[in-house]
């Protein structure tokens, strides 16, 4: 079976190590996350590098999901991304990763709800079209992941 094209919404200073433990589920294209240094490279170059470089890295993806640790409903580009996936049409949810074990600082608290701050057709908040799973285990990720994807594109194409 072909492996779904995603791309990895994230707040990338808390999580990234608890986001390369979902990427290496399998099931998903394999995109690598920027080094740390890549990563405080293109922030440097501003916001409109930063940008045209999500841009460019979502393009050609089928669904975008977003990794919601305890603050990635207030990074500034994962509302980019968010908004960005939705007026694209592409399939979109989010996972709770707060109980996935950091080697740095081990679980965290739970996040806010992204798809709160956004409101879609008729006043209605994303989050209430939106899934966004709250998983106990590594475990039921990697259970539930190609089949989350599949229902988010399925759902983006009846938009």
């Amino acid at each position: 079976m072909a492996r779904i094209p995603v791309f990895f919404s994230f707040h990338y200073a808390n999580d990234v190590m608890r986001v390369q433990q979902i990427r290496n589920i399998g099931v998903l294209e394999k995109n690598e996350p920027l080094s740390p240094n890549d990563w405080e490279q293109l922030k440097r170059t501003g916001e409109t590098s930063v940008k045209h470089w999500i841009d460019e890295n979502m393009k050609h993806k089928r669904c975008v999901i977003v990794l919601v640790g305890a603050e990635t409903a207030k990074r500034p580009f994962v509302r980019y991304e968010i908004e960005k996936a939705w007026n694209d049409g592409k399939g979109l949810f989010g996972i709770y990763i707060h109980n996935l074990r950091c080697p740095r600082n081990s679980t965290s608290a739970i996040g806010q709800n992204p798809f709160n701050n956004f409101t879609i057709e008729n006043g209605t908040k994303m989050s209430s079209v939106i899934h966004c799973y709250n998983p106990s285990t590594y475990n039921e990720i990697a259970q539930n992941m190609e089949s989350w994807v599949n229902l988010a594109i399925a759902e983006a194409q009846r938009r």
